[in-house]
């Protein structure tokens, strides 16, 4: 038994020898087999270290923190970075390594980097670009030109000091090297907020009613829950050729990376609702909807009965839709009179707030605050929903916009409120006894009243 134990005893410590015997010399310093055993289980605990800082920053303590999903990439992996590197130099050290003594030997790798390894160190220096400075950051939306021909869109996944994984719509990933987003144009859809706009093209036939078309496809825009009301949709005539007209609408959204859904919905909004008008194709006929014209009603208003049709549409363009759920109240008494409305559907209540006293009812078709809008008035009464409604809305920003354009409109609508003198008096006594008109407003004269209170409102 102690010749057994005497022989293991030997064994062992040949092995001891064996393993803290030098195998090689690096920078001066003497490298054993047990030196490499004790580095390579310190970089992995390095690695696992690193790894743990990184997903406790980002999934934790800078959730906590409310930081955004890109700050919270950018500090967790420039954290684990940091970590990394100083534990790989306290390991070499821990184990006897001299790093002044390595010197000579990082110059031979530095030149041999130079020469060799280019790539790898612009892309080791563009992530850091992008960590640090963060043109583009994880969760943003871009686009960037591929293969010369080719142009991709998708969303940043995870950006590394060598590489960034953006994933494309159709489900794909791409993995590109950092230097490509630093030293290349990229489209950042989302570099302050995903908010874009998205352009639609439409063809009718040359005979359709233009008016009644950039109507419907304005309709149609509101249609889709995802486009927003403010920036407010537009269309763009672009002229006839060989028997075709062709439109472009343009919509704001929300959501930008979701431009392949809203454009399908858009899409399908919008051919079906101009085959029902007969608008889509020739010799279509036009099926009979219960659509409210904003043309027409816009003609049952007073001041703009001599409105033409292209004045008529410039009305349109300028105007929005508003939605008001059951119950909602769209203004109260004395609120600035800075919008004019038209009810497209369901029904909207006016009454004395203060009384408690019910006006009237109003219906689809009806419209409501156009003296306010144009005189800069206070309201004189409450309004509010009592049915989910939708209105047209022109407000005073829209309408100024439109008079500064269009300084025939001016005149157009000083001839009609010049006809309703009584009502105008009326209104400028009310404001009297509220003290709203300075000295330079006290006129006599309501028609002259009238024509200098919209220059000084709409700045004509």
């Amino acid at each position: 038994m102690e010749q057994i134990t005497a022989f293991l005893e030997k064994l062992l410590s040949k092995a001891g020898a064996v393993f803290s015997s030098p195998v090689f010399q690096l920078g001066g310093n003497s490298v054993s087999v047990e030196s490499i055993l004790a580095l390579v289980v310190a970089i992995v605990l390095v690695f696992l270290v690193s790894r743990w800082t990184r997903n406790f920053l980002k999934d934790n303590l800078l959730v906590k923190a409310n930081m955004d999903r890109g700050n919270r990439e950018a500090i967790s992996t420039i954290a684990s970075y940091l970590v990394g590197i100083l534990g790989i130099i306290v390991s070499l050290q821990s184990i006897g390594f001299n790093l002044a003594s390595l010197a000579v030997v990082a110059g031979g790798l530095g030149v041999g980097i130079g020469f060799g390894l280019q790539d790898i160190t612009n892309n080791f220096i563009s992530g850091l670009i992008l960590l640090i400075y963060r043109p583009i950051k994880v969760g943003d939306y871009i686009e960037w030109e591929w293969m010369e021909s080719t142009t991709l869109k998708g969303t940043v996944r995870e950006i590394s000091l060598r590489s960034t994984l953006v994933s494309t719509p159709n489900g794909g990933d791409v993995v590109l090297p950092n230097s490509q987003l630093v030293g290349n144009q990229i489209l950042n859809w989302s570099y302050q907020d995903f908010k874009g706009q998205i352009r639609i093209p439409v063809q009718t036939s040359e005979d359709s009613d233009t008016i009644a078309v950039i109507e419907t496809m304005l309709n149609s825009a509101y249609m889709q829950p995802d486009v927003l009301y403010d920036p407010s949709p537009k269309v763009n005539f672009l002229g006839s050729v060989d028997g075709t007209s062709t439109f472009e609408l343009l919509v704001w959204v929300e959501r930008i990376d979701q431009e392949e859904e809203v454009k399908n919905y858009l899409n399908l909004i919008i051919d079906y609702n101009l085959r029902q008008q007969g608008l889509k194709g020739k010799n279509t006929e036009s099926v009979q909807t219960a659509t409210i014209s904003i043309r027409e009603l816009l003609r049952k208003v007073i001041y703009f009965q001599n409105f033409s049709d292209l004045q008529l549409l410039e009305l349109i363009e300028v105007g929005y839709r508003k939605r008001l759920l059951d119950g909602d109240i769209l203004f109260r008494e004395n609120d600035p009179g800075d919008a004019f409305y038209i009810i497209l559907s369901g029904s909207v209540e006016v009454y004395v707030e203060k009384l408690n006293k019910h006006l009237v009812t109003l219906e689809a078709g009806k419209f409501f605050g156009e003296l306010a809008l144009m005189l800069g008035i206070p309201r004189s009464a409450s309004v509010r929903a009592v049915t989910d409604a939708v209105l047209f809305a022109i407000n005073d920003k829209g309408f100024k916009s439109l008079l500064r354009e269009n300084p025939d409109l001016y005149e157009i609508i000083v001839r009609e409120l010049a006809k309703h003198q009584e009502e105008l008096t009326q209104r400028q006594e009310e404001l009297r006894k509220l003290g709203l008109l300075d000295d330079k407003e006290n006129e006599q004269n309501p028609v002259t009243w009238m024509r200098n209170r919209l220059k000084k409102l709409f700045c004509m």
